[in-house]
């Protein structure tokens, strides 16, 4: 799909007979008032310019200026909506390689052992994986600047392995495995962010596909995961939709098009000016007859809700999970001359049955990103009928299902967190890079043993020997953490098990592990019996 010209973030009668002179008159008056609110805002725009020169030649002490006028700018941004921002200069390159989806680079996936840049995995096909760049590999130095016994954070890592496409770096590669140290040339090269994570089968018949954002890729990435798994014979589709903050609207639109019959709404915007945009599914789409499950929670947010909300109010499918975050604001990138950017939200979107998401933001601090606390003291997180809505704000779906607005989709199914806050927290470590480091750091120490295994190898040398259970609750506790996992053995082996499988074969293998067990899948499973 080719890159949207505009991208958006998800962003009386006349009297005839009135006599010339008094045409002429209106016309005056009408000029008058135009001036004096051009004045107005004029003279707003040079009170600021005129501080700022205040300050810059009178004020006391040395300022940077530039500094108070990026202060300033955000001020202004943050008394307008929570999703009005400005990007400064330094930060606009890595927010727009996070939406391109590609960025340029060496191509692995790394972390810091023990004061050394240690590869945890080569990227498939990238700079890396071509020159034999291996798991487990440490880097030592990058066109000789030292990268060991030094105390660098990730964000110190990255503009020495980035740089121009085309452009070479020679490592100095320590290969534990062998007991060798050599040198290569690395040239760097696009390296793809991938926007699906996963697209697998959960069983003969069900396709799931884990889509984490929607950047210029997406779309793209997920017509050929979609044609994949139909070419597998799947007749069911679950799209996993938690944790996505959003992106482009487009992206959100192609998808749902994929689903949805020919001119069917998918969502429409609406300017300051009232001016109204609506975008229609057209006859391309390749799924549009299949059982589909959407799944959201408390963060799928933006696209994510347009994509969810587009396919409830058409009654094409089920969403299963948790109430949506609830970004009804659509934003437009804009630049500015020093090379930062604002983005400015300039619509409003609204769902086929008319419903605006968006939730209040009388408070645009932490409190509005972060409700996980009040929802989790409202009760909502567990039941259901703790989730407030308003009759006001009552729309209908297609077939006439009641749905709501005023503050994100309310899924047809839900499915609450775990009641046992010991189990919850769990969940989160068993997910968290606590274990992703403890399982590097096991097959570091033996990756040619743990490298010959196949998967079924793999879970018994996992599952029938009691050390690395043992080892691993030791770990969690050298960290500093305090979990009781002694009844919760099974889940935490498997959970070993997924993230060893992830680094010795692929993610697919992760996924293939932990889907059976989460409950929102389960959840769809039950519906399908």
């Amino acid at each position: 799909m080719s890159k949207p010209h505009n991208k958006y973030y998800i962003f009386i009668p006349v009297i005839i007979a009135l006599s010339f002179a008094g045409g002429l008159l209106l016309g005056n008056k009408i000029d008058v008032l135009k001036q004096a609110r051009i004045g107005a805002k004029t003279e707003g725009k040079l009170k600021l310019n005129k501080l700022i020169d205040f300050i810059d030649s009178e004020y006391v002490d040395d300022v940077n200026t530039d500094s108070i006028v990026d202060l300033t700018v955000t001020g202004i941004l943050e008394n307008l909506d929570p999703h009005s921002i400005y990007i400064p200069k330094k930060e606009l390159a890595h927010v727009a390689e996070n939406m391109e989806g590609n960025f340029v680079g060496i191509g692995v996936n790394f972390y810091m052992y023990k004061d050394t840049l240690t590869v945890i995995k080569p990227i498939p096909n990238g700079p890396s994986a071509k020159v034999g760049i291996k798991a487990g590999d440490r880097i030592l130095f990058a066109n000789n600047k030292q990268l060991f016994k030094k105390k660098y954070e990730s964000d110190n890592l990255f503009p020495i392995l980035k740089g121009e496409i085309g452009s070479t770096v020679n490592l100095t590669i320590y290969r534990k495995s062998e007991n060798k140290r050599f040198k290569v040339n690395v040239t760097r090269d696009l390296v793809p962010v991938k926007s699906i994570l996963v697209a697998t089968k959960v069983n003969d018949k069900t396709g799931y596909i884990k889509v984490s954002r929607f950047a210029e890729t997406t779309f793209d990435e997920f017509h050929d995961a979609l044609v994949s798994l139909k070419k597998q014979g799947i007749k069911e589709l679950i799209v996993d939709l938690r944790e996505n903050g959003g992106g482009y609207l487009e992206m959100a639109v192609a998808m749902a098009d994929e689903f949805l019959k020919d001119k069917q709404l998918i969502v429409k915007t609406k300017n300051k000016k009232g001016t109204e945009d609506l975008s229609y599914a057209t006859e391309r789409g390749v799924f549009e007859t299949g059982r589909l499950y959407v799944l959201i929670d408390e963060n799928s947010a933006s696209a994510s809700e347009i994509f969810a909300g587009a396919i409830q109010d058409n009654d094409r499918g089920t969403i299963v999970g948790r109430r949506s975050f609830g970004k009804g604001l659509v934003q437009r990138e804009m630049k500015m001359n020093d090379g930062s950017a604002v983005r400015l939200t300039i619509a409003r979107y609204y769902t086929p049955s008319g419903r605006s998401i968006q939730k209040p933001y009388e408070d645009k601090g932490e409190k509005y990103f972060n409700e996980f606390e009040k929802r989790f003291l409202s009760g909502e997180l567990y039941e259901a009928d703790s989730i407030k809505v308003a009759d006001s704000l009552k729309f209908k779906t297609k077939k006439g299902r009641i749905v709501y607005g005023g503050g994100g989709i309310i899924p047809d199914v839900f499915v609450p967190i775990e009641k046992n806050h010991d189990k919850e927290g769990l969940e989160l470590l068993l997910q968290s890079d606590i274990m992703s480091y403890y399982a590097f750091e096991k097959l570091d120490k033996n990756r040619a043993f743990f490298s010959k295994m196949t998967k079924q190898e793999l879970k018994n040398e996992l599952f029938k020997k009691e050390k690395y259970f043992t080892q691993f609750k030791e770990y969690v506790t050298s960290n500093g953490l305090l979990f009781n996992l002694s009844e919760q053995k099974e889940q935490v082996l498997a959970y070993l098990n997924a993230e060893f499988s992830k680094q010795l074969f692929n993610d697919t293998a992760y996924y293939q592990i932990v889907l059976p067990r989460d409950k929102m899948i389960q959840k769809v499973l039950e519906k399908q019996k």
